[in-house]
């Protein structure tokens, strides 16, 4: 019994995959499973994505926490400034490897700030040795940030707006 495109694909994914590539090298699209093929595709992207918005919602949050926070000792500030930094070129990668990011830019800060600004609360309580635990009213509901600010290599998000790392 021969089996279709669509139960090979709940059967034996490898064989659903190498028939689907020799049907697209052939041009023989009669013979594709497009719903799973389009499902799959969306799949693709997703990855990239999560990282993407990982790396920029740790970018944010010690943004924000400089902001905040920005009167803390040296040591704690350091550590956020260097996370800053390599957070920021982790973005800045992403964009230049993959474009299509650049359109998701905006919706990723959306989508990462609520977090963000929740991991910045939640650290910000942890504060000890006489560091100030800054008030929730404090952290904005809204990113403060422009995309402009978030991939300015110099800036660090304290009230000042610039400072030397």
């Amino acid at each position: 019994m021969t089996m279709t495109v669509k139960e090979l694909y709940e059967s034996d994914f490898q064989v659903w995959i190498e028939q689907t590539i020799a049907a697209l090298e052939s041009h023989d699209f009669t013979h594709l499973d497009i719903s799973h093929l389009v499902e799959e595709l969306a799949e693709l992207g997703r990855p990239e994505r999560k990282a993407f918005t990982s790396n920029l919602l740790v970018l944010l949050a010690h943004l924000l926490k400089l902001r905040v926070q920005g009167e803390v000792p040296e040591t704690m500030k350091g550590s956020w400034l260097a996370s800053v930094a390599e957070h920021r070129q982790r973005v800045l990668f992403d964009l230049e490897e993959t474009p299509a990011l650049k359109s998701y830019l905006q919706e990723a800060v959306g989508k990462a700030y609520p977090n963000t600004r929740r991991l910045a609360i939640q650290e910000g309580r942890l504060a000890r040795f006489g560091v100030r635990i800054p008030n929730e009213e404090e952290y904005d509901l809204d990113c403060p940030f422009s995309v402009a600010e978030i991939l300015d290599e110099d800036f660090y998000g304290v009230k000042k707006n610039r400072i030397n790392p």
